[in-house]
């Protein structure tokens, strides 16, 4: 194993910080997997699975079983790990700008594509190279003004040549589900057999340039830029995993979902040995468009009737809003049919606050499909 240091821009004196990557596999790897964990700093049971998929990577490096580079970072966010404020975290906005950590990572698909077209060719060997050499060449020749920048482009740098980039997040009450491409989802869906995954949302484009999309629409966007005269290759593959809720932080769900991920490694032969069998998929993928973000129009306590996890009907009760003043009870629908798959931890609403979402079978949302 391998542990280097990234020296963040410090904003101030003596206010510098640093991201720690994890390397492990042999000096000549046949490819490379990226994880990182609690990007929303907030977020913390990626972080205790990343740190069981460190003692379990070791031992599998000491055993000779890795067949591919895998570059761990348990933790990508430490500018929003230390934001604290009156004992409330504060892990998902950056204080100081207002903006989401995962939102806003540099797109270089123009340049890129400017860079290669006079020296791509038929070979797709040669082409994937070619955008990986000057993908690193342009990350490395950008310039911080903010530690905000500095983190982003910190973390594009270790895994902008990777096959595959897994984003360990998790929500705030969830099942675990994750979001990634419809080009990736045949790659992607044994990881969401061995995660569990409840609900699986595909999107090519959410908008917001998060961190898993600034690769995978790099890479897409090259195809439809050049791929009529020359076979561009999906170069990377992303994924973010969320691992179920804020809250669920315990040693035997963190190592059943590092076995996942190791089970799914092997299955993609990252790891020498026999993939365990494939579970059943609890849900089938769904458009990212289909999600129905579930709003209050009313302020109140917030009493839900429906869990995480549970299937809806169309029109079925969700929650209730409770008027402890006047005594009025406002029901909350969700319109579609749907997986129940996260909902608020917060237990007053405001009036407009989205309290669920309902993963649904159809597209109906355009534009940016996001959080904030």
């Amino acid at each position: 194993m391998r542990h280097l240091t990234h020296e963040l821009l410090a904003p101030l004196p003596g206010t510098a910080r640093q991201i720690h990557s994890f390397h492990f596999g042999p000096e000549q790897a046949t490819g490379k997997i990226y994880i990182q964990s609690s990007l929303h700093a907030d977020e913390l049971p990626g972080m205790l699975v990343a740190w069981h998929l460190k003692q379990r990577l070791a031992e599998l490096e000491q055993a000779g079983a890795l067949r591919s580079e895998i570059v761990l970072v348990p933790v990508a966010n430490p500018v929003g790990l230390e934001q604290v404020l009156m004992d409330v975290p504060l892990g998902r906005y950056e204080l100081e700008s207002g903006q989401n950590f995962n939102r806003w990572f540099v797109d270089l698909s123009d340049e890129i594509g400017n860079r290669i077209e006079a020296q791509l060719n038929d070979d797709p060997a040669h082409n994937l190279q070619l955008i990986r050499s000057q993908l690193k060449a342009a990350l490395a020749a950008e310039v911080p003004a903010t530690q905000l920048q500095s983190l982003r482009l910190t973390l594009q740098r270790l895994a902008c040549d990777a096959d595959m980039v897994l984003d360990l997040h998790c929500d705030f009450e969830a099942v675990a589900h994750l979001y990634t491409t419809p080009e990736a989802w045949p790659q992607v869906e044994p990881l969401a057999r061995y995660i569990g995954s409840q609900a699986n949302l595909l999107a090519t484009d959410s908008g917001g340039q998060s961190f898993d999309e600034c690769f995978t629409l790099l890479w897409w966007d090259l195809r439809q830029r050049f791929g009529e005269r020359f076979e561009i290759p999906q170069g990377s593959f992303s994924v973010t995993v969320e691992l179920r809720g804020q809250g669920d932080v315990n040693h035997p769900q963190a190592r059943l979902d590092c076995q996942a991920i190791l089970d799914y490694l092997t299955h993609f032969g990252a790891i020498a040995g026999s993939p365990a069998p494939l579970p059943a998929l609890p849900y089938p993928a769904t458009p990212l468009a289909g999600v129905e973000p579930v709003a209050t129009p009313v302020g109140g306590l917030l009493v839900f009737c429906a869990l995480p996890g549970q299937y809806l009907e169309a029109g079925q009760l969700i929650a209730e809003i409770i008027d402890p003043l006047n005594d009025s009870v406002t029901p909350i629908h969700c319109s579609s049919a749907g997986l129940l798959y996260a909902r608020s931890l917060r237990r007053m609403a405001t009036a407009g606050m989205v309290i669920a979402h309902v993963a649904g079978r159809e597209a109906y949302r355009s534009g940016y499909l996001l959080s904030p």
